[in-house]
């Protein structure tokens, strides 16, 4: 499962922005590490029937992670032990989310433990922080996989629950 650095940052500079957002989705960053093990993952032969992409892979991260207790604390330690220590001017990759998830990175963003007195962190930060915890977890991506078709069936329940307009 290993894919180079310029075939997935390749990946990411060629693909138009019109075609990947929609009103369901909100741009995030990952840092390149996080994203190459993403990319690695998008492109194993184990990603099949249905093929996740990126949206699903890093929302069903994220999933996983707040689906375990303490999910903010395990996320603010590895911030503030490990994330912290690479290079802050680390260039970001621009990827998409599923809002549902996005709206729990949002409350991290307003977490008592990221306002003062201690440092602030941004949305690629607790983004990148969920893919890297899941990555520890289980390096194989098995796990992000099953997360990955919860969240699209949970995703088709809501829709069928939606009033038609």
């Amino acid at each position: 499962m290993t894919v180079s650095p310029s075939e997935a940052l390749g990946s990411t500079a060629t693909r138009p922005f019109a075609t990947t957002h929609n009103a369901d989705t909100v741009e995030t960053r990952l840092w390149p590490d996080e994203h190459l093990w993403l990319y690695a993952l998008m492109r194993d032969d184990s990603n099949v029937a249905p093929t996740f992409r990126f949206p699903d892979l890093i929302s069903a991260c994220v999933t996983q992670v707040f689906s375990q207790p303490h999910a903010a604390a395990r996320v603010f330690l590895y911030l503030r032990t490990q994330l912290i220590q690479r290079d802050p001017q680390t260039a970001r990759l621009r990827e998409w989310m599923w809002r549902q998830q996005y709206a729990l990175l949002l409350e991290l963003q307003r977490d008592p433990q990221n306002r003062h007195p201690h440092p602030k962190f941004q949305l690629d930060q607790f983004t990148t922080t969920c893919v890297a915890l899941c990555r520890l977890t289980d390096e194989t991506g098995a796990v992000v996989f099953r997360f990955a078709r919860q969240n699209m069936a949970q995703r088709a329940n809501t829709a069928l629950l939606e009033p038609c307009t």
